[in-house]
């Protein structure tokens, strides 16, 4: 059991290297959103503004923080936003799709809860 949030912490941190080397090398391919939609013209505004290249670059690098095990808090703080937009992407513009937020939501928590030290600090109050 004390092994969980680890293994949670390495996928998580593998999930976000994956998909943000995805961005730039196209290895997976990504189905677009329908044209004309919420979710389309999001999507547009994001990557033409240069701000996805912004996301994936914390994601690249919060990812490969979890991986290392070294500043782990850091690498949390850096993927916690980006776990909390994709799940908003997914539940109020593509309404659908939801497998992938849950089991990042999850892993977060669940390697979150393993970070003691970090979730103390998080709530203390002074």
């Amino acid at each position: 059991m004390k092994h969980i949030p680890t293994i949670a912490r390495l996928l998580l941190g593998l999930i976000f290297v994956v998909f943000s080397l995805n961005f730039w090398l196209h290895f997976i391919p990504i189905p677009l959103p329908k044209e004309e939609t919420p979710a389309a013209n999001f999507m547009f505004a994001i990557y033409v503004s240069g701000y996805l290249t912004v996301v994936k670059v914390l994601e690249l690098t919060g990812g490969l923080l979890l991986l290392s095990g070294r500043f782990v808090n850091l690498g949390l703080t850096l993927v916690g936003p980006v776990v909390v937009n994709i799940a908003l992407y997914h539940f109020l513009l593509v309404k659908g799709g939801y497998e992938m937020p849950v089991l990042l939501g999850v892993l977060s928590l669940v390697a979150l809860a393993g970070r003691k030290d970090f979730t103390s600090a998080l709530f203390a109050a002074k």
